[in-house]
Formats: structure tokens, sequence, C-alpha cells
């Protein structure tokens, strides 16, 4: 797969640059992204507002011992994790984003395919993942970690597919983190979460045959993907494998975006440029991984998987 930038990388991606450097701007623009994944949400039956008050419902004293109990205090956030993300000012570090996180994702994804239904996109694209994951990886690994596992879908998603693997989720929002160990604690799973910088865990060397990270390298500089990817080679055995799921710069969707609906995704994706042109296969070369498979996994997502070389 050529993982080469993308036209919208260049000129017209400049101007849009040039446009979010205007702080009222940006902030109209972040405002008008949010109304628009809320009132699209709504429109094809994801209950964003209800849904989200109804964990919200559970109380502020009850969310805040969910928090004490998973938040680990001597952790210092990475500077690219203190900036706003998807319309919130305060990013990934707030209630309102943790509890949003489920029925944004189903909102996003329900459009992938033209026949999945509100919460049937989201639930298709991550089998999209995971049948390359069976497909590529000849035995069933038996220790997961999945980095920037957010609310825990994904995690979910991972085990559903490896039933018999212990999984760990690790994330840098402790507000996810209790929104997962909520979800998990209703459905009965035993999972491990974990609040980390995922290119500073406190795992020992060669701890997971399998490290997967979705929908998370788009939300990083550079810089901070490099070093998660080697973080990846240590904690997995040799021999164990990388798996990524992300969008696909180079798909036709990304490049017919029309500049308006263009402009409102980087105003709430500020490392949007750094992932449409890292050369993510030469990123996990450098990081000690092998060549890594490379497909298509849905219209407008991608799927790398690489093993960890000796």
């Amino acid at each position: 797969m050529n993982s080469a930038p993308p036209a919208a990388s260049g000129l017209a991606s400049r101007l849009v640059n040039g446009i979010l450097a205007i702080a009222p701007v940006a902030d109209l623009l972040k405002h008008q992204a949010r109304a628009m994944m809320v009132k699209r949400a709504e429109s094809i039956g994801v209950q964003w507002t209800q849904e989200a008050e109804t964990l919200r419902a559970r109380g502020d004293a009850t969310w805040q011992a969910a928090l004490a109990q998973i938040q680990n205090p001597d952790l210092t956030y990475p500077d690219y994790y203190l900036q706003p993300f998807h319309a919130y000012k305060t990013g990934n570090l707030s209630w309102q984003a943790a509890t949003e996180v489920e029925v944004a994702a189903y909102a996003a994804h329900a459009r992938i395919w033209s026949d999945a239904g509100s919460k049937a996109g989201d639930a298709r694209l991550r089998e999209s993942f995971h049948v390359l994951l069976k497909q590529q990886i000849p035995t069933d690994p038996q220790t997961i970690l999945d980095l920037g596992c957010s609310v825990g879908m994904s995690t979910f998603a991972l085990q559903d597919t490896y039933p018999n693997a212990r999984a760990t989720g690790l994330d840098l929002s402790p507000y996810f983190l209790a929104i997962a160990q909520y979800r998990a604690q209703q459905t009965q799973r035993a999972v491990e979460w974990v609040h980390s910088a995922a290119e500073a865990t406190p795992f020992a060397d060669s701890s997971f045959d399998l490290v997967s990270t979705c929908l998370m390298c788009h939300e990083l500089p550079q810089e901070a993907t490099q070093a998660i990817f080697k973080e990846a080679r240590r904690l997995l055995k040799p021999g164990g494998h990388l798996a990524i799921m992300d969008m696909n710069p180079n798909s036709e969707v990304f490049a017919k975006l029309p500049p308006y609906v263009f402009t409102l995704l980087k105003s709430t994706e500020p490392y949007l440029d750094e992932y449409f042109t890292l050369d993510m296969e030469q990123s996990m070369a450098n990081a000690g991984f092998s060549k890594p498979f490379a497909a298509q996994n849905s219209p407008r997502h991608r799927t790398f998987i690489a093993i960890a070389r000796p």
C-alpha cells in the first residue's frame, strides 16, 4: 500500500491551516463541526444527547470515585496531549469528551458503508480490522495490549475476537478509562485498565503477543507515533505483532472531501497533517519491525500488521 502524502496535505491544507491560525475563526469552526456531528448523529438514529446524558446521570460523586480509582496521580501528560481535540477545549481530559466517545464513534462510522445502520457501521469497521488480524496472525495471541483504548470499544472488540486472551487497555485519559471500566463491569468483562502514555508504559520487556492500536495515530504528532512504535517493539515478544488501524489518507473519500468539510475536520484534529504525511512503513521498520502487511479495510481506513524482529 502506498503511504505517500495525499493531495489534501498540500496547498489546500496550508490554506486551511492559515484559516485555523485565526483563533476566533477556529473557535467558530470547531463549534460548527461539533454541531454538525451531533445533528448528523441524531438524524440517523444515534441518540447522542440522550446516551451521553444517561452516562452522566450516574452522578458526579460516582464518576469522581471511579476517576480516583483509575487515575495515575504521578503521570505527567505530554504537551501534545494538552491540546483541544474534537472541538473540546480540554481535549480528552473531560467528562464531556468521555461520555460522548461512543456516540461519536457510532455517528462517524455509520455511513462508511451505505447499508450499515446507526451502530452497525462501527462494529463492521472493527470487524474488518479483525478479519485481517486473523488472516495474518497464524497463532491466536494470549496477551493483548490495546494502546489508546479510549473507552474500551476497541478492547472489547479484540476480546470478542480472541476470547482466550488476557486483554489490557491503556490510555492517557483517566476519564475515558473510567467509562471503560464501567462498561466492563456492566458486561462482566475482565480487562486491566492502565492510565499511562503509550510511549512510556509500565510493562516489562516482551510482555505481549499482540499490541494493537485503533484510530489513535491520526491524533498524534509524528515524533510521538514513532516513539510509540519503539515502545511497542519493546513490549512485544520476538515474533509478536503490532497492528494498526486508522484513517487512510490515500482513500478517495478524503481526496473528494468538499473544502468546507475538510476545514471542519482539520479544526478538530490538530495533528492531521503530521499523520497524513508520515511514512508508516518506514517508521515501523525504524522501530524494529518487519515490512508490514498493509491493506485497506474500509473505504476510508487502512490496516498495517508487522512482526517484531528478533
